[in-house]
């Protein structure tokens, strides 16, 4: 049976063995082809019920007492998503703050602990927080950033960085290499270990943005030997919009670093009160301040549905699912003059594709708004489009496609002019 045909993702939603995680999600609009889990995931049902519960059962009633338990909730939280989506032992994650919060901590904390050396790297495709926030570090402690320019395909292929891009960057001088591990634009995935491998050869450290990674493909941070990482929940996690971040510090390297917010959450004799900082040695001395409990319960009801599925299984489906996508693409999208900015090899991307057309960003709005498609759009000219393996099924992402490939076929999405919201 031809890609092209309906029943060939009819068929593999019938051998999907995580075919029923689908109905554990709140899917308002049956018909609407949801491609943008990549963004925001679905809202588990068993979140609802976790919110709930946390109300009514512990906080209405427990108030100020429910801090017993709740207290160090950052700690377990973390050790359950490292199992369940990042192949990290015990004590080496944390759920807390934002991305970018932890982001900002662990970069300053490597550079710290490589005093002397000046220089940081990343790339001009890297996410633009990520940029903005070494741009400020950079100022203030009067660094010199390096920017690799991989969105010249004559110095990357889809953005994607690998140990050949980067060697000519490499110095005695470097204290810190930042990169994301999924692009977020084109999708390309960068190789962990021998990244890290070439890092550290050089005495750097390699602080890791997973953010588009997490929940799509397997990370094993432990078995690549990963020291530093941060990420989302939001995405493929499925933990709800704002949900709390977490980062991941190797045991190998925690007693070396001190993140620059020295948050009494990070104390050691916490509730001693002391007049002088004294970080704990374990992880908790990465923790700034008091967690943030509703989104740590969506995070955990999101995360045991991933344990339950398995990482292997989960990035099994998004490598299948988004062969499928670049199949359709080649058969319906490329005659339309759609360009693919994602990589072949499902070695090399994640759980998401890149369309590049120069109509891109009135595709996106006329695919929302005349097809029921969701999809996203990121400047300057790329169509993203994801499979969330959880509750994506193979026939959404095959509707999906079938309906962008006649939107545009047709110039119907030329009558839209504008989307009425700045998110994109």
């Amino acid at each position: 049976m031809k890609v092209t045909d309906r029943g060939y993702a009819l068929e593999l939603d019938k051998k999907d063995p995580l075919a029923h995680f689908k109905s554990q999600f709140v899917v308002g609009d049956p018909q609407m082809c949801y491609l943008d889990g990549n963004s925001l995931g679905r809202l588990p049902k068993a979140t609802i019920t976790a919110i709930n519960d946390f109300m009514t059962k512990e906080w209405g009633p427990e108030v100020v007492t429910g801090w017993s338990h709740w207290v160090d909730e950052a700690q377990p939280t973390g050790d359950l998503l490292g199992e369940a989506a990042l192949g990290a032992a015990a004590g080496q994650v944390l759920v807390c703050d934002t991305t970018s919060v932890n982001f900002y901590q662990l970069c300053l904390a490597a550079i710290h602990a490589r005093p002397g050396r000046k220089t940081i790297i990343t790339d001009a495709a890297n996410f633009p927080t990520d940029r903005y926030i070494l741009e400020g570090i950079a100022k203030q402690f009067d660094l010199n950033l390096v920017i690799i320019q991989n969105e010249d395909p004559t110095v990357a292929t889809h953005e994607r960085i690998t140990t050949e891009v980067l060697a000519p960057y490499l110095n005695d001088d470097v204290a810190l290499v930042t990169l994301e591990v999924i692009q977020y634009r084109s999708g390309a995935r960068t190789d962990l270990k021998s990244i890290t491998d070439q890092v550290r050869a050089i005495g750097a450290l390699v602080v890791w943005d997973a953010s588009h990674a997490v929940g799509a493909i397997e990370l094993n941070l432990d078995a690549n030997g990963v020291d530093l990482c941060v990420g989302c929940t939001y995405k493929y996690g499925n933990s709800g919009p704002g949900s709390p971040a977490w980062l991941y510090v190797s045991k190998r390297v925690q007693k070396e670093l001190q993140v620059p917010i020295q948050g009494w959450f990070a104390q050691d004799a916490q509730f001693e009160m002391g007049p002088v900082f004294e970080r704990s040695q374990t992880i908790r001395g990465f923790q700034i301040a008091s967690p943030s409990l509703m989104g740590i319960r969506c995070v955990q009801t999101a995360f045991n549905m991933i344990k339950e599925a398995g990482m292997d299984a989960i990035a099994h489906k998004a490598a299948v699912g988004t062969a499928m996508m670049i199949e359709l693409y080649d058969e319906w999208l490329a005659p339309l003059g759609i360009e693919l900015n994602t990589p072949r090899d499902p070695k090399q991307r994640g759980g998401h594709i890149s369309l590049v057309h120069p109509d891109a960003a009135q595709i996106c709005v006329a695919m929302r708004t005349m097809s029921n498609v969701i999809p996203d759009y990121r400047t300057p000219n790329s169509i993203r489009l994801a499979i969330s393996p959880l509750p994506t099924s193979y026939v959404e992402i095959w509707d999906g496609f079938e309906r962008m490939r006649d939107l545009v076929a047709s110039g119907r999405y030329k009558e839209v002019k504008e989307g009425g919201s700045r998110v994109t």
